[in-house]
């Protein structure tokens, strides 16, 4: 059984909430949402990169001598190079440990100012790595780039979910995952140009990083800070100002209630990470915190994204159609960012987690069997199989674009209370980097070893991926951001965490709606 919203539960406030969508406020969120380009950049840029040979032959030589040894014929294990994957791995390790640090100055300062923080971090990494010499300049420089890239995902999410109403969050806070899209799709437009360009065509596609950082940190500089974390910080004049410019009216007076119930909450809570573990915040702990950003990355998605122009090679792709092939992927995640975008607050969360759970299970089986019959012989992979790989591999991106990449960011942005929002969301941010690192550094060595094996595994993942959104995720379409905790009260198994006995719902005016 699937728990979802009770109707007769609603609170009262939310229907009294009014507001409209102004220019100001999709200023705001557009200029905020350009933090998703940071991570999408580096994204598709770090891929192309690693399959460049003027890239191998300086950094390295033996991952490059492997690849002229095999450059026509399948091979599984023709990128395997711990040290390789340590360059694209680094950053996620970087900004895994950078979060808890963001966590307090998204508290403290407000979001625009991890926000400015993380656009001038990932500026000078961008430097480092465009001007490096040795692997170690490499690193610092990725070093940099995750720091960048773990406060402008601690603070981009938490900032346009606070800025949207209630009717548009889903809508709103999927322009993260949109920039983080193109971000992707123009990493990859600009690989396959500079991978023309010899010797140095590898620089400019590390350095072309600098162009969304400063636009972010420029366009940072006129952001109003949320509503919410005003009146966290004690600016409540502040907060009331920003919030009737934002919604264009004067009458916010019941959401502006809420914000200040909120805060109230927030300030008498001195530890929140230690309040993150109590009872009553368990469903956002094992839902928001741990499950979702780590299912995010287990889903095997980000194993394409990285290594797409990797993968194809190691499939017999030329060079420049692996890039290509690549291109072709990540315009497939951008069309269905947009499908998101447009379906997210009318069908909800639960039915997208679902119906991609289920395409994408379909798309790893097809892509393992042929694998098994087909690939891995040292020769060239037949052209229509071939095909086949790239529609199944835009199948599943196309799955995941409308589900778990945007919803991973969407839902645990908007499930925590304001007294541990920011230290939910860098846990989230901790989370998703561990493991998108993690497999980062795994997935070649993976690759080799389990053969088309690696991609059942990643089949079998997402099935119990999708059990779980099933079970434990109720429906927070339209349900106000500073009231989600009645959603947990009449959800069939978290009501035993968050709910005294005497307050447990029973009875017919507590009937649970399933969203299955």
């Amino acid at each position: 059984m699937a728990g979802g919203f009770v109707g007769s539960g609603m609170p009262k406030r939310a229907e009294l909430y009014e507001g409209r969508i102004t220019f100001y406020f999709v200023l705001a969120c557009m200029v905020a949402s350009l933090g998703g380009s940071l991570f999408g950049y580096d994204l598709g840029v770090s891929g192309g990169v690693t399959s460049m040979d003027d890239f191998l032959k300086d950094f390295f030589p033996k991952v490059y001598r492997r690849k002229q040894r095999h450059l026509h014929e399948t091979d599984y294990c023709k990128y395997d190079n711990q040290l390789l994957t340590l360059f694209t791995s680094s950053l996620y390790f970087a900004g895994l440990v950078s979060t808890f640090g963001a966590s307090y100055l998204t508290r403290a300062k407000g979001r625009r100012a991890s926000i400015l923080f993380g656009a001038s971090s990932f500026f000078v990494g961008a430097v480092f790595n465009a001007a490096s010499v040795n692997i170690g300049m490499l690193i610092i420089g990725r070093i940099f780039l995750g720091i960048g890239i773990g406060f402008g995902n601690q603070a981009v999410p938490l900032y346009l979910s606070e800025m949207a109403p209630a009717k548009k969050r889903g809508a709103i806070n999927q322009m993260f995952q949109l920039t983080t899209c193109l971000g992707i799709l123009i990493a990859n437009i600009i690989n396959y140009f500079t991978e023309k360009i010899h010797p140095w065509g590898w620089r400019l596609s590390l350095g072309l990083a600098t162009v969304p950082a400063s636009l972010m940190f420029i366009g940072g500089l006129f952001l109003p800070e949320t509503p919410n974390s005003l009146v966290e910080q004690g600016r409540v004049d502040e907060g009331r100002r920003v919030l009737e410019k934002v919604r264009g009216t004067k009458k916010v007076d019941a959401e502006f209630a809420d914000l200040v119930e909120a805060s109230e909450a927030a300030h008498a809570v001195q530890h929140p990470f230690r309040n993150l573990l109590k009872p009553k915040n368990r469903p956002q702990l094992v839902i928001g915190a741990l499950g979702i950003p780590a299912f995010q990355q287990l889903s095997g998605m980000n194993s394409i994204l990285f290594y797409a122009p990797v993968i194809f090679q190691s499939l017999g792709f030329g060079s420049g159609a692996s890039l290509y092939s690549s291109i072709i992927t990540s315009s497939t995640l951008v069309l269905a960012t947009f499908v998101s975008m447009f379906l997210v607050d009318k069908k909800g969360r639960r039915f997208m987690f679902l119906e991609a759970g289920i395409q994408m299970i379909s798309s790893m089986t097809v892509i393992a069997i042929i694998l098994a019959l087909k690939f891995g012989h040292g020769v060239v992979l037949p052209k229509a199989d071939s095909v086949v790989l790239v529609i199944m591999i835009c199948l599943f991106v196309a799955a995941y674009g409308w589900s778990w990449g945007p919803l991973g960011w969407l839902v645990p942005s908007e499930i925590f209370p304001l007294e541990t929002r920011s230290a939910g969301q860098s846990m989230v941010v901790c989370v998703n980097l561990f493991f998108t690192a993690a497999i980062a550094q795994c997935f070649l060595a993976s690759l080799c070893h389990l053969r088309y094996g690696v991609f059942i595994l990643f089949a079998c993942l997402i099935v119990i991926m999708s059990l779980f959104i099933y079970f434990l995720l109720p429906e927070t379409k339209q349900v106000p951001i500073e009231e989600m905790a009645f959603l947990w009260e009449n959800h069939w198994f978290w009501k035993n965490y968050v709910c005294s006995p005497e307050k447990k719902p029973t009875g017919q005016g507590n009937k649970l709606a399933v969203d299955a």
